[in-house]
């Protein structure tokens, strides 16, 4: 099994209005550094995203990608990479769990391989500055939306 990077922050917001940002893939591009396009395919019977465009510039690296959503309750989504131009393989996941009165704790898993050889050590650090930019920027704006 290849390794994954995750981490954790708490968010000052109940988990279904962080859900809710994470599921807005359309506002991506406001909050997210690196999204510059998000176009949501394909949608479930509960209208939430199956099947998402993505359009990533996160400076030396631009891709093209299209990703697959899989909702668990109101807590949990992961996703896998259908295609891209720069990407081999993608899993991520975004876990909820309240904490506390009215916060949330957002775990973030990621495994990224990427098309071009890499080490391993190089791979992860890459994996670890998406996941701490990807929470910071949900934080942010789950807090923001709430005030």
């Amino acid at each position: 099994m290849a390794e994954h990077t995750s981490s954790s922050i708490t968010i000052e917001a109940a988990p279904a209005d962080v859900m809710g940002v994470i599921a807005d893939f359309a506002r991506y591009p406001d909050w997210t550094g690196e999204v510059k396009e998000a176009e949501v395919l394909k949608t479930d019977d509960q209208g939430r995203a199956e099947q998402v465009r993505l359009v990533m510039d996160a400076g030396a690296i631009k891709d093209d990608q299209t990703l697959a959503y899989t909702w668990s309750g109101d807590n949990e989504v992961s996703w896998t990479l259908v295609k891209s131009q720069m990407l081999r393989s993608l899993d991520g996941s975004y876990l909820l769990e309240p904490v506390g009165a009215g916060a949330t704790e957002v775990t973030y898993r990621l495994t990224v391989d990427v098309k071009i050889p890499m080490l391993g050590m190089i791979k992860r650090k890459a994996e670890k500055v998406i996941i701490d930019r990807a929470l910071a920027g949900l934080k942010k704006r789950v807090e923001s939306a709430a005030r």
